[in-house]
């Protein structure tokens, strides 16, 4: 989609919510100029998981130098941007804070307009990076480690959420699962590699449905099916095939995911479909919607597994588009970590 003015607009967007320190250069929402991630990952894969006040300070030491190589490699400078977009939820509160102060601090001090982003819009507006084409209204599975939510997105932020997850994210249980069956942290990636090597129809693992909310999700039983199966094969002595418990569980996830997207795009009247959030770069999960997609003549959309992950730029795709709709923030923006999706 061609920019609805005649300037080009550039915008320096931040991303901190979690355990990604993050910042690009997007230029028109959709040309990507710089993105720069500093992850932390190898920091907490020693406690199992993202420790919030170790993410916090860690955001503090990397975001003024992330925010300078995303100008460098840009080849630009803040006195040439036009705005400025960041996360401020939802997420980790004290991780948003420290990118609502920078992107607050960099608004005041080159008086750039200051867009608030939603977490949940940036992963959805990562699909318009690299499908120039795309364009709303189409239906989105956004499934991450702390979301799973099924919308359709009528217009440039505006969204309909047909359905979420009740309990677990998709994302949460495969960190659960992964750190059962000893493989550790980050689940997502570790299950993905492990199952390559396992049998997916070796163990029947639950795939649970509500007949009231048929696009609604829950993983938390299924979570709880595989612990059971683990101590039960641990009560009876019996070795347990890491691979098979990995891929039976992963397409018992996928299967549901899979199922449910597809009846939501056959119900909207829509034929077009995208993915987004970490568990969209599960390479099984983006193989069988694929199919799907392919079988029910819809068009598939996904973005790489790079702005899958948290990222800035996917923010400043969503950051222009509130922009040119006259979306502007004061300095009394603030950070909001269960922030819902459609709220403001």
């Amino acid at each position: 989609m061609s920019n609805s003015t005649e300037k080009d607009i550039y915008i320096l967007a931040i991303e901190s919510s979690c355990d990604e320190t993050a910042a690009a250069v997007v230029k028109n929402g959709r040309c990507v100029l710089s993105n720069i991630i500093s992850s932390q990952i190898e920091l907490h894969k020693l406690y199992g998981g993202v420790v919030p006040e170790i993410a916090s300070r860690k955001h503090i030491e990397k975001i003024n130098q992330v925010i300078q190589e995303a100008l460098d490699t840009a080849g630009m400078t803040l006195d040439q941007m036009d705005a400025v977009g960041v996360t401020y939820g939802p997420g980790l509160v004290g991780a948003l804070l420290v990118g609502v102060a920078e992107a607050k601090a960099i608004s005041y001090a080159k008086k750039l307009p200051l867009v608030g982003v939603h977490h949940i819009e940036g992963h959805i507006s990562a699909n318009y990076i690299e499908n120039q084409t795309l364009e709303p209204p189409f239906v989105c599975l956004v499934v991450s480690g702390g979301h799973t939510h099924l919308v359709v997105v009528r217009d440039y932020g505006k969204y309909e959420i047909l359905g979420h997850t009740r309990d677990d994210a998709a994302g949460e249980a495969f960190d659960k699962v992964a750190r059962a069956i000893g493989l550790g942290y980050p689940g997502g990636p570790k299950i993905d590699k492990l199952s390559k090597e396992g049998n997916p129809d070796a163990i029947a693992f639950p795939r649970p449905k509500f007949e009231d909310s048929p696009y609604d999700f829950s993983f938390s039983g299924l979570k709880s099916a595989v612990l059971n199966y683990l101590n039960g094969c641990q009560m009876k002595g019996e070795t347990v095939n890491r691979a098979d418990v990995a891929a039976s569980f992963q397409k018992a996830v996928c299967d549901v995911l899979v199922e449910h997207a597809m009846l939501a795009v056959k119900d909207s009247g829509l034929h077009k479909f995208a993915i987004a959030g970490g568990v969209a770069s599960n390479s099984t999960l983006r193989a069988a919607l694929a199919e799907a997609c392919e079988k029910h003549k819809i068009e598939f959309y996904h973005p790489s597994p790079i702005l899958c992950t948290d990222n800035a730029a996917m923010i400043g795709a969503a950051a222009y588009y509130e922009y040119i709709a006259g979306k502007r923030d004061g300095l009394d923006l603030n950070a909001v970590p269960n922030l819902k999706l459609g709220e403001r």
